[in-house]
């Protein structure tokens, strides 16, 4: 029997495109998931927010399991909860493919992302700004994808803290030198004149809010551009010449 084949870590990881539907209109979430889902996106992010962990109070279960059937592109949760242990199960039932879990909320990590795996879906583990790469660097053999919060979670609309590339770029560098086949996405003010930092710095899972939603064009047209900017970013990346960074998205 062959050898089993590692991924490559030396080309660019794909680029995907996250919404997250915070600046949705929450009255008509469905006719929202299928209009992200025409306009190109490659998954949908719930912001799952208990108003404890974060000051903030969004989606149930039972609200996301009333919107798959309007969509077929893949659900991730960004569970923003004190106590993502006992609601896991919910939240893949309700048909969320991929759960986020943050290390600053989980007493036994491993416990708990095992728990998601066994459960069916993607394990994925967030950091807040101020958490250190070294809180999930002995978890990596268990996710799929680490996400870097460029804001502090809870609300959206906030501006981008560029300081958190360098914090990107230590994921992205401690997966490749393990050989792990690991997204690292970014969610908070990404926007066109942030993602290309992002991106550059080793991000290829990038949430979008507000941006995608006051995009004058449209939805359609603000995927698009925001894809390009970010493959764009990854070339030059790749070519030695980082591109510029913005302040805000």
């Amino acid at each position: 029997m062959a050898p089993p084949t590692m991924p490559d870590v030396t080309d660019p990881r794909p680029v995907s495109i996250v919404p997250s539907v915070l600046p949705a209109d929450f009255s008509r979430l469905g006719d929202e998931c299928r209009a992200l889902t025409d306009a190109g996106v490659d998954r949908i992010q719930w912001d799952v927010m208990d108003g404890r962990f974060v000051p903030n109070l969004t989606f149930g279960a039972d609200v996301i399991a009333s919107c798959r059937k309007h969509t077929e592109v893949p659900f991730e949760a960004h569970l923003m909860i004190e106590d993502p242990d006992a609601v896991l199960s919910a939240y893949v039932d309700a048909g969320c493919e991929l759960l986020i879990v943050h290390a600053e909320t989980s007493v036994h990590l491993h416990r708990t992302l095992a728990r998601v795996a066994d459960l069916g879906a993607g394990a994925a583990v967030a950091l807040n700004p101020s958490t250190p790469v070294t809180a999930v660097e002995h978890v990596l053999d268990l996710v799929e994808m680490v996400l870097v919060m460029t804001v502090n979670p809870g609300f959206g609309g906030q501006d981008y803290i560029a300081t958190m590339e360098p914090k990107v770029r230590q994921v992205r560098d401690l997966a490749d030198e393990r050989g792990l086949d690991l997204d690292v996405e970014v969610d908070g003010g990404i926007g066109p004149a942030t993602i290309a930092g992002a991106a550059a710095a080793g991000a290829n899972v990038l949430v979008a809010g507000s941006a995608l939603y006051r995009d004058p064009e449209g939805l359609a047209h603000a995927v698009a551009d925001l894809r390009a900017r970010a493959e764009a970013a990854q070339v030059s990346a790749a070519r030695g010449s980082a591109p510029g960074r913005g302040a805000a998205g």
